[in-house]
């Protein structure tokens, strides 16, 4: 049996074990500076610095704005992570061929909304999706291809067509955490040389 339909018959038992997750705030405090007056004020380098470098911690429902070249098409994105489903061990053993290689694992899916908000449209097959990452307690987990295809509230790319400005699609990726991990993070970067944006979820 494939990994797709056993993700799908343990769709309804991962819906109801997942563990609840409240995302977590930055701190909005970092970088700035107190002037004489007392008023505080952000370091206009410092600030012209970040934009131009993109990325960081941004808090719970957040929007990030990013460029993204879909095969030669100059998109822009406005992406949000909206959730973390992590599942159980009895979940792991439905989704993995060996579950004694994934022993102390689980599965945890990464909620990513994408809404083009310039350039497109997105003909077929978009890429934007395959850049999402996903940290447990600081440690990238580890992706299980093609397990959030039939994931509850997650669309296939494969079936996302002609999309165009101002067109949402919630996007995700399986990652095998370590069971029991207190913070999970999504990160989602344009390319390897950019910073990522990164949503931090405390496991509750």
């Amino acid at each position: 049996m494939s990994k797709k339909k056993l993700w799908l018959r343990s769709a309804a038992s991962v819906g109801v074990l997942a563990l609840a997750l409240t995302a977590c705030g930055g701190d909005d405090g970092a970088g700035a500076t107190t002037d004489k007056g007392g008023s505080v004020s952000k370091e206009p380098a410092k600030e012209k610095a970040e934009e131009e470098k993109g990325g960081g911690e941004l808090a719970a429902g957040e929007k990030a704005t990013s460029e993204f070249d879909e095969g030669g098409t100059k998109v822009t994105y406005e992406i949000v992570a909206q959730k973390v489903d992590v599942g159980t061990a009895e979940d792991t053993k439905k989704l993995v061929s060996d579950p004694k290689k994934a022993a102390g694992l689980v599965p945890a899916v990464a909620h990513v909304e994408f809404t083009v908000k310039d350039g497109g449209p997105v003909a077929d097959y978009p890429d934007v999706g395959r850049e999402i990452e996903l940290y447990a307690d600081g440690q990238r987990g580890t992706i299980l291809i093609g397990a959030s295809d039939d994931a509850p509230g997650c669309e296939k790319s494969t079936e996302v067509k002609d999309w165009k400005a101002g067109e949402s699609h919630v996007l995700c990726d399986t990652y095998m955490v370590p069971e029991g991990a207190k913070e999970v993070t999504v990160q989602w970067a344009a390319d390897s040389d950019t910073d990522p944006f990164i949503w931090k979820f405390a496991n509750s």
